[in-house]
């Protein structure tokens, strides 16, 4: 054996210890490795049903939305409808306070001088009774003192 092919077998030892040397960090990387692609494929496998829950929640929601929706055009519909009838029930509102202001000021005048006249009536009944009251009472003195002076004669 010369000694070329003793360098080569000394070379060929070294690389055989450097692959032994890196073995062991790329068999533990590959442990590694194999570990990570579990845990990906475990996430993978719990995330796929989520998202199919997820997805049938977004289209119950999306058809709960389109009810919402024709719901509320129901709503704004039967809401013009009452802003219509509103509006023709001032108008109505309207109508009648302008015919009760007609009517008041066409019955007021004539109510008044009928009340006017009745107060008149009663105070001028009141004021004959009172008179009538006094001549009575004047008459009834006029007669004691006749009485009297009848008495004081005799």
């Amino acid at each position: 054996m010369d000694g070329g092919q003793i360098a080569a077998l000394i070379a060929a030892g070294a690389f055989l210890m450097l692959v032994l040397v890196l073995a062991v960090p790329i068999l533990r990387l590959r442990h590694t490795v194999d570990a990570a692609t579990r845990a990906i494929n475990d996430l993978n496998d719990r995330t796929a049903p989520l998202l199919g829950g997820a997805a049938t929640t977004i289209d119950n929601v999306n058809t709960a939305l389109t009810q919402v929706h024709t719901s509320l055009d129901g709503v704004n519909i039967q809401l013009a409808k009452i802003d219509t009838m509103t509006g023709h029930a001032q108008n109505v509102t309207a109508n009648v306070a302008n015919l009760a202001t007609v009517v008041s000021a066409a019955a007021a005048n004539p109510l008044v001088k009928v009340a006017a006249f009745g107060y008149g009536v009663r105070r001028a009944a009141a004021a004959r009774r009172q008179a009538e009251d006094e001549r009575e009472v004047r008459a009834v003195i006029k007669q004691r003192r006749r009485a009297a002076k009848r008495g004081a004669e005799s």
